[in-house]
């Protein structure tokens, strides 16, 4: 695609996230909160689908993995350990010309000359260190003594609450402990919609492990990621593995791999995995004067484990999902004259609503009241949408744009009027395909579980 075709593709997803309640501008009544995005009654249910199937395969599926859920508010002394605080900052530059503050990174350069890539403007101000972490105070006293930190990762909560995992999990190496939760980042210039954001979440495992295993350990956790996106729904082809080289891994990482995705405005990184060695638990046991060692009982030997860092973007995965998703086809409308169909193609695990249930006409009570009848039968299974309003093929592009896999219509074969032999069974539409199957009402779970699965 060209870049037009791509920032048209893009555009077309921001409007299609707002006009059907995926995504919205927090506080956009008040001209928006820059960096930050509120998720709508659909957006809400992918993103919450994605992060149970990530637990599902991370923690439930798993004898080596445990979970946890640590504070937003940091201890100051935990990241002043973790090298946050003197070193979590970015360069930064004003343009004089149009205000903007840019990070050195995103100047452009022509024949030498470093400008702005708003304005063109060539009169920047020098480099200076801008540190990405959100300052809060806890209590009373606004002074040095009550400074706290929104975290701006989950790992480091996971690492000081190490030893109490280790003792209440009896855990052996290796075992990973998984978070998901919010982070913050006071990022210079947030931007590509959802993707670079002052507040997101984080899907994270840290893998700790014996030395001698942790290149082994990048390479296992770095297939196991893909294998991961590829039963979501994203095309191995969008997907594409960079290992970042010596001089732009972190000083303590042996090896880093970042998964990127191919989005519309261009390759991203969408996760890390990366092995970080002993770092973070030397750190904190040096700071903290508190032992994090593990007690080897075949070895009878102590020492601080390495670890494994599989680390995710939920904001960007949803964006990776909707962007995967999007599709534009042909289909007929009521009077059979072909239409363009937006369609959001998410594999049934990952969709917001899994079965959307129409009855053929709102005016007609038993094929209401059957219908009523369907959506309590599946609603114990799966999240389920009821709509009686407009025509029937004005209901299926509704499910379409928001991405739901099939669609039941209930009409008077089911009440028996036309066949006795079809009385008890819908029409059951898959959204791709919108092939419709004759299948019977006591059926319908079972079928629909195992295509969801």
């Amino acid at each position: 695609m060209s870049s037009s075709t791509d920032a048209q593709r893009m555009d077309k997803i921001v409007s299609l996230c707002k006009r059907r309640g995926f995504i919205f501008q927090s506080s956009e009544i008040y001209g928006g909160l820059n960096g930050a995005w509120d998720y709508g009654p659909i957006g809400v249910e992918l993103k919450r689908n994605l992060k149970n199937y990530w637990w599902r395969v991370m923690v439930h599926e798993r004898e080596d993995v445990v979970g946890m859920d640590g504070a937003i508010l940091t201890h100051p002394e935990v990241l002043t350990a973790s090298g946050h605080v003197e070193g979590f900052s970015d360069p930064m530059i004003d343009c004089r010309s149009c205000k903007a503050h840019l990070r050195l990174d995103q100047l452009i350069e022509k024949k030498g000359v470093k400008q702005c890539p708003n304005c063109g403007g060539k009169d920047l101000t020098e480099a200076r260190q801008f540190n990405l972490m959100f300052e809060t105070h806890v209590g009373a006293a606004a002074d040095e003594s009550s400074i706290a930190y929104l975290r701006p990762e989950t790992a480091q909560s996971i690492f000081v609450q190490f030893k109490n995992i280790l003792e209440v999990s009896r855990k052996k190496l290796p075992f990973g402990i998984a978070q998901i939760g919010k982070a913050f980042r006071n990022e210079i210039n947030p931007r590509n919609f959802t993707f670079r954001s002052r507040e997101f979440e984080q899907m994270e495992l840290e893998y700790f492990c014996r030395p001698e295993q942790g290149m082994e350990l990048l390479e296992y956790w770095k297939e196991e990621r893909l294998k991961f996106y590829e039963n979501i729904g994203i095309s191995r082809s969008k997907l594409y593995v960079l290992t970042v080289p010596n001089e732009e891994r972190a000083f303590y990482s042996k090896g880093t791999y970042d998964i990127e995705y191919e989005f519309p405005f261009g390759r991203q990184e969408l996760e890390g995995v990366a092995y970080r060695t002993d770092y973070d638990l030397s750190q904190h046991q040096k700071a903290s004067g508190k032992s994090l060692e593990y007690f080897d009982e075949e070895t009878k030997q102590k020492f601080i484990p390495h670890v494994v860092e599989p680390s995710a973007g939920v904001d960007r995965t949803v964006l990776a999902l909707i962007c995967e998703a999007y599709a534009e086809d042909e289909a007929p409308d009521e009077k059979g004259k072909m239409e363009t169909r937006i369609v959001l193609r998410f594999h049934p695990r990952i969709a917001p609503i899994k079965c959307a249930i129409f009855p053929l006409l709102k005016n007609k009570e038993p094929l209401v009241a059957k219908a009523k009848e369907i959506v309590d039968l599946l609603r114990p299974h799966m999240y389920v949408f009821y709509d009686e309003s407009g025509a029937i093929g004005r209901r299926y592009r509704r499910q379409d744009e928001i991405g739901t896999p099939f669609g039941v219509t209930v009409d008077f074969e089911t009440l028996g009027e036309k066949d006795a032999a079809l009385r008890d069974t819908v029409t059951l539409r898959e959204r791709d395909s919108m092939k419709q199957d004759r299948i019977a009402i006591k059926d319908l779970p079972s079928i629909l579980i195992s295509r969801i699965r």
